[in-house]
């Protein structure tokens, strides 16, 4: 069976594993169809990735097909089309007994602390997959990227009509993007790249776009878009330190901020000025839960959510270590890259 394994930073080998055994009771066997490529591949593959050890066999965006069932299984059966959730919980520890699975004591995301489905077929636990008749495997694949901008703009509580700026127009912001706008919300993207602001004015239908240049002109283009107010929710999606370390200037009195990217930086802000005053809520958004997948899947199928701009590359299966490192380049527009096996 083809795998192919992140054996160090920027190295990737292709393997010849043996077929995964029978699903145990509560599993369910696997065939990988798609799988999208995120910044946290990225981030693996130049060793930049907090949480990322190696070797590993990465993949945690995937569009599968059940195969078999173990014993106890009744959510899936056989010829099932399903996305992943690929955070596995243990169940057992406190977070998990509150419904935060998200953020699991023991937490291992698929592809990232175990290893994942870049491979041909692999045993999952059935609770993990999320089962459309709809949707092809790309749309699929595309449920957890989507699921991340979900959550955080869940945690941010966004109501109709308020400002929302999102700052990093990546994949991550973009699927926060999605769900701004299904809130009713302003959606207003920053970002420093020139072609990401036009994909997200062109694309994505999003009319406010800001251009960051460092050179204090942000504020002003924020408040004229806004009527002379700053943004009621601020989404930094870029783990850049220094921007997260910025992002309250922008938030409203009373604003809340989460940070849904991620840096092994530290972050500095003036308290008084900048939080104590505005009384201002900083929150941090990890992973998504499972209710976020139905509900993506479900606004996929009803159209509300058009997933026809995001997938801009494509590879197949044996093309992929070769074709990888020139998505990481600025140059070469990559939105979102999806990788074929079939």
């Amino acid at each position: 069976m083809k795998a192919l394994l992140l054996e160090k930073p920027q190295t990737f080998r292709p393997l010849d594993l043996p077929e995964p055994a029978a699903p145990a009771p509560g599993e369910a066997l696997v065939r990988v169809h798609r799988i999208g490529i995120c910044g946290t591949d990225y981030g693996g593959f130049l060793g930049k990735m907090p949480f990322y050890s190696y070797p590993r066999i990465p993949g945690h965006e995937l569009g599968v097909e059940v195969l078999a069932v173990g014993a106890g299984v009744t959510n899936v059966k056989p010829g099932d089309r399903c996305s992943v959730e690929p955070y596995i919980n243990c169940q057992q520890c406190y977070s998990c007994r509150r419904g935060l699975t998200n953020c699991c004591e023991k937490h291992q995301t698929l592809g990232v602390m175990c290893d994942g489905g870049m491979c041909e077929r692999v045993n999952l636990p059935a609770r993990k997959l999320h089962v459309s008749r709809k949707l092809s495997y790309e749309q699929l694949a595309l449920v957890e990227t989507l699921a991340i901008g979900c959550h955080a703009v869940d945690r941010a509580g966004v109501k109709a009509g308020e400002n929302v700026l999102i700052i990093g127009a990546g994949p991550i912001g973009l699927s926060a993007l999605e769900f701004v706008k299904v809130a009713g919300a302003t959606c207003i993207v920053m970002d420093m790249n020139e072609a990401r602001l036009a994909f997200c004015r062109e694309r994505m239908g999003v009319p406010h776009t800001i251009t960051a240049r460092g050179d204090g002109s942000e504020l002003p283009a924020l408040t004229a878009i806004t009527q002379g107010q700053l943004a009621d929710v601020v989404i930094d999606a870029t783990g850049s330190n220094k921007s997260m370390s910025h992002a309250l200037t922008y938030c409203a009195f009373g604003g809340r901020l989460i940070y849904v990217g991620i840096t092994q930086q530290d972050l500095q802000f003036p308290h008084a000025p900048a939080l104590h005053r505005r009384e201002l809520t900083i929150m941090g958004s990890r992973n998504a839960l499972t209710r976020d997948f139905a509900r993506i899947i479900a606004l996929i199928e009803d159209g509300t959510i058009d997933t026809g701009p995001w997938i801009t590359h494509r590879a197949k299966f044996d093309d992929m270590i070769a074709e990888f490192p020139t998505w990481l380049k600025p140059e070469s527009g990559v939105i979102k890259a999806m990788v074929a096996l079939t």
